[in-house]
């Protein structure tokens, strides 16, 4: 049966060897001058040594372009796409158009994996981004298992779902965070480092803590718990799903590794012997509970709520 690849997302070059000793088939990197909400900061340089330890270890790397590009940065894309592709990435991740065009221009060769976070929610959104040059398309978060299922069905590209960890909620552009310090009449200077985690909102009514961060693509809002769903990865092994997803943003390494860890022994199980992962899921499900840090609770994000039309 075929195994969906196990797509990781590492904190930094150094944290490359242990994914692949964990069992990660590729990696997602960038800067978040070009990619949106990345586990790591990888400058140009990172990017290089990324590519290089991940082909040591057999492994794919994808850069993510997936930011929305305005008219002042779309004159470097083209440098860029260029630099992607001479360091030898496997694919890049966009979801703007003008990485598309410029990619067309600048690395017609280059391939290109379709994520804009919300809008890939059927079948012929997705093949029609594949026709423009798209190999994969990454599906939204709030698709429920039925409709990942249809997709895949009907899909003429691969197709890549999130299985671990926090959703973005809401992003904006402006820095809200520091115009509400400044609002309040509070010098205070907001550091623009997208990795700070100590930062929530609090909503008293419900007991959730959203975390918030804010980096060079603006204000981001990150969902109160984690999607995990290791114990129910069956139907869509079944499916032919191409992709796993295991996001880390937020997460320190330890953690992001050891779920890798039980994420690659749920996939090898349930494609190759289905009786033991049935046996086995609960406790994989324990296994990644034991880990979680005391403020971040687990759910099954959309997988099995009911569509409303």
């Amino acid at each position: 049966m075929k195994k969906p690849e196990l797509l990781v997302t590492p904190t930094s070059v150094s944290h490359i060897d242990e994914l692949a000793e964990a069992g990660a088939d590729a990696i997602i990197v960038g800067e978040q001058r070009y990619g949106l909400r990345l586990a790591g900061e990888f400058s140009r340089a990172d990017v290089a040594a990324a590519v290089e330890a991940a082909h040591r270890h057999g492994m794919n790397v994808y850069v993510a372009m997936n930011a929305i590009f305005h008219n002042d940065k779309v004159d470097e894309l083209a440098d860029y796409v260029a630099f992607v592709a001479g360091v030898g990435a496997d694919a890049i991740v966009f979801g703007d158009p003008a990485v598309l065009l410029t990619v067309r221009e600048t690395a017609p060769h280059m391939k290109l994996h379709w994520s804009t976070e919300t809008t890939a929610t059927n079948w012929y959104t997705c093949n029609y981004w594949g026709r423009k040059g798209a190999k994969r398309a990454v599906l939204a978060r709030e698709l429920n298992m039925d409709a990942i299922l249809e997709i895949k069905a009907h899909a003429e590209v691969e197709i890549e779902v999130q299985v671990h960890g926090m959703t973005c909620m809401y992003q904006s552009k402006r820095s809200l965070i520091g115009n509400y310090f400044e609002y309040q009449g509070k010098v205070m200077e907001i550091e623009r480092k997208k990795y700070e985690k100590g930062m929530f909102l609090y909503d008293k009514e419900r007991d959730y803590k959203y975390p918030i961060f804010e980096d060079e693509n603006g204000t981001h809002i990150m969902s109160p718990n984690d999607l995990c769903i290791i114990d129910e990865l069956g139907d869509m092994i079944d499916a032919g799903i191409d992709s796993f997803k295991i996001d880390g943003i937020l997460h320190e390494p330890h953690y992001i590794t050891e779920v890798t860890k039980l994420y690659r022994r749920a996939i090898d199980v349930c494609a190759d012997d289905r009786e033991r992962y049935e046996r086995e899921k609960d406790d994989l499900l324990a296994a990644v509970e034991a880990l979680q840090p005391p403020h971040r609770r687990m759910d099954t994000g959309f997988f099995f709520k009911e569509t409303i039309y």
